[in-house]
């Protein structure tokens, strides 16, 4: 295929430069409004439903996404927006399920949610595949970003006499130091508004290069009428080709990409966290999925599409051999003029930077509270109190987060040999998410779902997905739809849907035959040789299991059934399960119990007004602010009862805020009184009014 060099002029360069100091300087001031972990994470919890759905366009649509549809517009034509029509299916599921779930038990990760939800075992399990994931998505971001910027570069730098061959490794090097710079010092706060910035940046620059391109060609309908009939189909055919088709985009993209983006990228999960409250969590998701992505569909898809016309129209402009990664930055350097190109670039990293910088954040979380913290307990590491805490976590999390931007850039490696980062994308989609993605939704939705059930699920669901990697032709083609099998990358898209049914197969197995598992191990403790017993079983499922992973076997077909049929023994053996209690307020069925919980009493479902109060400092040390009896009376409020206290200007979006809870009331109507904690937390400024709300 075609590829470029040198794409650009001097004066986009200066462009793109002033953006990148812009952001930096931009996320680096935020930077100050974090002062502990709470901040660096989940940005305090505070912030509004329109702030947090401008960091998820540009973290959900540019993750990938410019390059990616582009690619596939230019091959395919309008069904390349397919994937974006997905995602409603699954949003009421997050919605009403799995966001109250995840903000109301306090969790602070998936892992963790695990352990809550199971056990130990599970927690540890998950973390191994959650960074797994996280870290592989975080390589996507820097290949992606790496094949945008490269065709803009010289084949070589000359410096001081030595030359210097630009490659894709070399750009991708010094994009993470650019990307880790701010992510390391700023936190989630600074991820936030970068987001903001960002995502206002991708959706003018996404329309501006529509509108350019149009007229590019000669209007709408010479734009239209350039288009080959099949670009023109909103969806891609049925099963062919191999390569690009309906069930394999509804598999591969929506289910196993999807549902595993809603319900286990961390990243994401931690901007709805840090939201003020679900109720807002909701309304960003509602407001995402209705009106944000059929925008973003076309932002992302248009310089495809253009790149078909104009190659129809002057094939010696745009070669029908460009490489399809290429040619978002190909098109957008034709049809726009020096200047304008620079910025769209700059929107096309932004877009890009911002995942990024998300998924590094949110790897970070999960290494310091699934990793850190509970390594800190087994040492018995004491601090004097929890500042000394906050700032030793809060160094580690800034530590963790250059550690993980470099393993991003090393997990590229695994990634680079496939053609496209559309076919990069779904592979790793289709390969890491399914055992994740269906112990959340089993978990959350099923309560009988147990700890022998997810833990199976993980170990028994990778052997199964490790033999459908090895044999396709066996495992993977009775459920191929009719797609042919291409040999070298063999069912690239209904390895997704393969993988999903072993993984929820497992699941409802182990979970449906739970009373002969009972049986067997009530036996087993009964009998002399009960633990000799269990210890033959758990050497012998450990031994299949680390076999067929290293592939030194020939008999790797026998041992997807020691694995599912042992694990379960051994789980239920060696652990202890109280189903009611493991699954109060951590399932859909019980939200109220959850919701409860999150207050530490009954929630006050009264309607109460918005209130707009002043501040006054009193030297009190218990965290509780006071309000007047009759300002209790108007929200509606008890002593106990939580509040939200924001600075009246809402366009900070919830910036300068706190959560905290009634205390005794006083007199002084239209005051509220605070502490010097909640003033330096909050950063409120002296003469400025607050606007009040219970929450519960």
């Amino acid at each position: 295929m075609e590829t470029f060099h040198n794409i650009g002029t001097s004066t986009d360069w200066i462009v793109m430069v002033i953006y990148f100091l812009t952001i930096m300087l931009f996320g680096t001031y935020f930077g100050r409004y974090t002062k502990d972990t709470s901040d660096f994470f989940f940005g305090g919890r505070r912030f509004s439903w329109w702030l947090i759905t401008m960091s998820i366009v540009a973290t959900g649509v540019g993750s990938h996404s410019f390059v990616k549809y582009s690619a596939k517009g230019f091959e395919h034509g309008f069904s390349s927006s397919m994937t974006y029509l997905n995602d409603w299916f699954f949003v009421p599921f997050f919605m009403f399920g799995w966001l109250p779930i995840i903000v109301y038990s306090k969790v602070r990760s998936i892992p963790e949610y695990f352990e809550k939800r199971f056990n130990p075992s599970a927690r540890f399990l998950a973390t191994i595949l959650l960074l797994l994931y996280m870290i592989g998505y975080i390589g996507i971001g820097f290949l992606t970003l790496g094949k945008a910027v490269v065709p803009m570069l010289p084949e070589a730098f000359h410096i001081f006499g030595i030359t210097m061959d630009v490659t894709l490794m070399r750009a991708i090097i010094v994009i993470a130091v650019i990307t880790g710079a701010y992510i390391t010092f700023g936190g989630q706060t600074a991820v936030i508004f970068t987001d903001l910035l960002q995502g206002f940046i991708l959706i003018f620059a996404g329309f501006m290069l529509f509108a350019i391109g149009i007229s590019y060609v000669g209007g709408g309908q010479a734009f239209w009428d350039l288009l080959p009939t099949t670009w023109k189909l909103p969806l891609a055919n049925f099963n062919e080709p191999s390569s690009f088709n309906f069930v394999g985009i509804f598999w591969q993209d929506a289910v196993a990409g999807s549902v595993g983006f809603l319900f286990m990228n961390q990243g994401l999960l931690m901007r709805f966290m840090a939201c003020k409250n679900v109720n807002e969590g909701r309304k960003a998701a509602a407001i995402n999925i209705l009106f944000v992505l059929p925008l973003s569909a076309v932002v992302v898809g248009n310089a495809g599409w253009l790149g078909k016309a104009i190659s129809t129209m002057s094939p010696d402009i745009i070669s029908p051999n460009t490489s399809p990664d290429e040619i978002f930055v190909v098109v957008a350097s034709i049809v726009t003029s020096p200047g304008v190109f620079g910025f769209v670039m700059a929107a096309l990293t932004a877009a890009l930077m911002s995942t990024v910088d998300t998924l590094i954040n949110a790897t970070a979380a999960i290494f310091v509270n699934d990793v850190y913290r509970p390594l800190i307990k087994y040492f018995q590491k004491s601090y004097s109190d929890s500042k000394e805490k906050d700032k030793a976590e809060l160094f580690a999390a800034r530590l963790t987060s250059i550690a993980i931007t470099a393993a991003g850039v090393l997990s590229v490696l695994a990634f680079v040999q496939f053609p496209t980062v559309y076919e990069a994308h779904g592979y790793f989609h289709s390969t890491l998410t399914p055992p994740l993605v269906v112990a959340i939704f089993m978990g959350v939705f099923w309560k009988r779902f147990s700890p022998a059930g997810v833990i199976t699920t993980f170990l028994g669901g990778v052997v199964l997905m490790i033999l459908g990697a090895r044999y396709p032709e066996m495992f993977i083609s009775p459920f191929d739809h009719g797609i042919d099998m291409n040999p070298n990358r063999p069912y690239s898209y209904i390895r997704a849907l393969y993988n999903l049914v072993v993984c929820v197969g497992v699941g409802f197995f182990v979970t449906y035959t739970s009373s002969l598992q009972n049986r067997f191990i009530t036996w087993v403790r009964n009998t002399k040789n009960g633990q000799p017993i269990m210890i033959l079983i758990t050497t012998s499922a450990t031994i299949a299991f680390s076999l067929l992973v290293f592939g030194i076997t020939n008999f790797e077909l026998f041992y997807p059934v020691i694995v599912i049929l042992f694990v379960p023994l051994i789980v239920t053996y060696f652990g202890h399960y109280d189903e009611e209690l493991a699954t109060n307020g951590l399932t859909v069925w019980s939200i109220a119990a959850a919701k409860a919980a999150f207050k530490g009493s009954t929630p006050n479902e009264q309607l109460g007004e918005k209130i707009e109060v002043k501040f006054r400092l009193m030297d009190h040390d218990f965290d509780k602010v006071l309000f007047s009896k009759k300002d209790l009376s108007r929200m509606a409020a008890e002593v106990g009862d939580l509040v939200y206290l924001s600075d009246k200007r809402k366009w900070l979006g919830g910036l300068k805020s706190i959560h905290s809870e009634y205390g005794e009331p006083h007199d002084e109507e239209g005051v509220v009184y605070i502490n010097r904690d909640h003033l330096d937390h909050g950063l409120f400024d002296e003469g400025k009014s607050l606007i009040a709300e219970k929450e519960m």
